[in-house]
């Protein structure tokens, strides 16, 4: 007998939040809202940053809401329509069977090769090539399991900047990846901050677990250290305001890499960073960018 059932309903954005809130109230164990073309070309794409307003919904989605299967859906398709006021509700169902729900998540990670020099491999499995640089990296809370576009542009352009008796500052460090990915391509000193508690915790515990010394700080405390390297992989609003605390942490002639940026953002970003460094060609990756430069000498 089946575990769950799945109750998919398809909804306009009209009325996709009152729809998923109200399965809730219904006994939905859980409830989720997704673009109804997601992965297709029809997909409908949707950025926002802090106080830059943006669609908050698409226009047309698919509800998931995960029933116990003792539940008569009849009856809460039933009570549906009368709370919402809905005539028509377009569903299907789909049966979930119990799983080893742990061994199902852990498929999911495989390890992520970048530039066949360094892997980041999931505790569970095994390093495709034991000789390269491996970072042992499971999935948590903290921004940055490998997976996403700018993780990777940053994880390549570390390892083909970072050098010998390099300092490294890595701002806004989420689950630590790029401070551990510069401290093993050979950096001398790495210090990592961010805004978020947990991800201090989470870089911290990730340090320890691949067996590399860095030091990891809030962003409210006081850091004397001027690095070789800046890297920053965050949003680009946090950019824009953080750019004098980022250059000012860059000596004359050190380097830095600014990802988390989409393609539109770069003209407004390249004016801000151009007062203090020569910045390269941006490399571009699935819609997101990657800006890097070399700070000014000191005239």
């Amino acid at each position: 007998m089946a575990a769950w059932i799945n109750l998919k309903i398809r909804a306009s954005a009209e009325y996709a939040h009152i729809i998923s809130d109200t399965l809730i109230e219904l006994g939905a164990l859980s409830s989720s809202i997704e673009d109804l073309y997601l992965n297709s070309e029809n997909e409908e794409a949707l950025f926002g940053e802090p106080n830059i307003p943006s669609n908050t919904i698409w226009q047309h989605n698919i509800i998931e809401s995960l029933f116990d299967d003792s539940v008569c859906i009849d009856t809460i398709i039933d009570e549906l329509k009368t709370l919402t006021g809905l005539s028509h509700i377009d569903y299907t169902l789909e049966t979930i069977e119990e799983q080893n729900w742990v061994a199902l998540t852990q498929s999911q990670f495989e390890p992520i090769s970048i530039l066949d020099k360094l892997w980041i491999v999931p505790s569970w499995h095994t390093s495709p090539d034991p000789t390269a640089i491996n970072i042992v990296l499971d999935p948590g809370l903290a921004f940055g399991t490998g997976s996403h576009p700018t993780t990777h542009l940053c994880l390549e352009w570390l390892i083909e900047e970072v050098n010998t008796n390099d300092r490294v500052l890595d701002y806004g460090c989420g689950s630590g990846i790029l401070s551990i990915a510069a401290k093993k391509c050979g950096a001398k000193e790495v210090v990592g901050v961010d805004i978020d508690p947990q991800a201090i915790i989470s870089s911290a515990h990730n340090a320890k677990e691949n067996h590399v010394d860095i030091r990891f700080y809030n962003s409210d405390s006081s850091i004397n250290f001027e690095a070789d390297i800046v890297v920053a992989n965050i949003l680009s609003s946090a950019l824009s305001v953080l750019a004098p605390i980022i250059a000012k942490a860059c000596k004359p002639q050190g380097k830095i890499a600014l990802s988390g940026i989409l393609k539109e953002q770069v003209e407004m970003l390249t004016q801000i960073y151009s007062a203090w460094f020569n910045l390269n060609t941006p490399i571009e990756r699935e819609g997101w960018i990657l800006m890097s430069g070399t700070k000014k000498s000191i005239s």
